[in-house]
């Protein structure tokens, strides 16, 4: 699967329950090809911008579209990786603020433990 095509796979979804992807779409596909390769690696595709441990278990919570995404998205209008955000942050009715990392310090360093 090329970056295009999860791209245009995941859109229709993602928009339904009110998710939309960052407008810009070079950025977007970036990070489509990222979840690509976390995919082949792991066997998931784990967030893009976090570092997976390669355990299941341990990166539940950062399979993408992650269990931050939604408190994210309502606080700041985008999540953590500026992958998903609101139609009013695309249209820059919101401020674009940086979004603080709400996982779990253990699990972040989990991720630099097991990490290849």
């Amino acid at each position: 699967m090329t970056p295009e095509e999860l791209y245009d796979k995941l859109r229709p979804l993602q928009e339904s329950k009110g998710y939309f992807f960052n407008r810009d779409k070079a950025f977007v596909l970036d990070l489509m090809e990222s979840l690509i390769v976390n995919r082949d690696r792991y066997g998931y595709m784990a967030c893009p911008c976090r570092l997976a441990s390669g355990n299941r278990e341990l990166d539940k919570d950062i399979f993408c579209p992650c269990v931050y995404r939604e408190p994210d998205v309502a606080e700041f209008g985008a999540c953590y990786c500026g992958l998903y955000v609101s139609k009013e942050w695309n249209e820059e009715k919101i401020p674009h603020e940086v979004v603080p990392e709400r996982r779990d310090p253990e699990k972040l360093m989990a991720g630099l433990l097991f990490e290849e």
